[in-house]
């Protein structure tokens, strides 16, 4: 039940983030408002908790795998737990709740960088921007991966289908293991590196973009000169 309820909780996290996003990017163009300001920055932090839990445990199996290199890929209690709660909704597929919980913590990060989008909409020239839309694009395209995972498993593939495998030509084993654990942990550390970028970027111009969405834009203060 716990495992269960654990699954559903984070595809409801999954489902709200993606929610806010549309209705942000609604939102902002209707007109100018520090809600959706606001607001954007609170599914941005939302998007970096969810990617540290997500990250730690692509760390935690490449960390195992350097102690047991030949044994069966490994996964976090917690990683396990919502991955027999995923794995529910088809129980005559073992790797599917895997492959389900990875597509949507996979989901819930791009909703972050998606959100960095948003707020930038119209701070085209910042670094904010640029760095958003380069993890937009790195984690759309490793979203997808994981959605053909996952969809391939689901329909029957003895073998999951993705970049990850080779397109289901690895032999199941060691090898296949090996390559699958480190392609995923090397996607995830750059994908959040990247993130990081634009979230120094984004404290560095927080002024700049805030500004964007106000009428009148704050100005600093015109100094007075004292021989006058």
């Amino acid at each position: 039940m716990l495992d269960t309820l654990g699954a559903v909780g984070l595809l409801v996290w999954a489902v709200v983030m993606w929610a806010a996003v549309a209705g942000l990017a609604f939102a902002d163009r209707q007109g100018k408002s520090m809600r959706v300001y606001k607001v954007s920055m609170a599914v941005i932090l939302i998007g970096v908790v969810g990617q540290i839990g997500h990250l730690t445990e692509h760390v935690a199996q490449a960390v195992y795998w350097i102690w047991h290199p030949e044994a069966p890929a490994w996964m976090t209690p917690w990683g396990t737990g919502l991955a027999r709660g995923f794995g529910q909704i088809d129980k005559s597929r073992p790797t599917l709740g895997m492959e389900i919980l990875h597509l949507v913590g996979n989901f819930i990060f791009l909703s972050g960088l998606a959100a960095v989008m948003v707020i930038s909409r119209r701070a085209r020239n910042t670094r904010t921007r640029w760095w958003g839309k380069m993890g937009v694009w790195m984690q759309g395209i490793h979203g997808l991966e994981h959605l053909s995972l996952t969809v391939s498993v689901w329909l029957g593939a003895k073998q999951a289908v993705g970049l990850s495998t080779w397109f289901g030509q690895l032999t199941p084993g060691p090898g296949a293991t090996t390559y699958r654990v480190w392609w995923h942990f090397w996607a995830n550390v750059m994908g959040s590196a990247i993130f990081a970028m634009a979230l120094y970027h984004l404290r560095r111009e927080r002024g700049q973009i805030c500004d964007t969405f106000r009428d009148a834009p704050v100005t600093p203060p015109v100094p007075v000169d004292v021989l006058t």
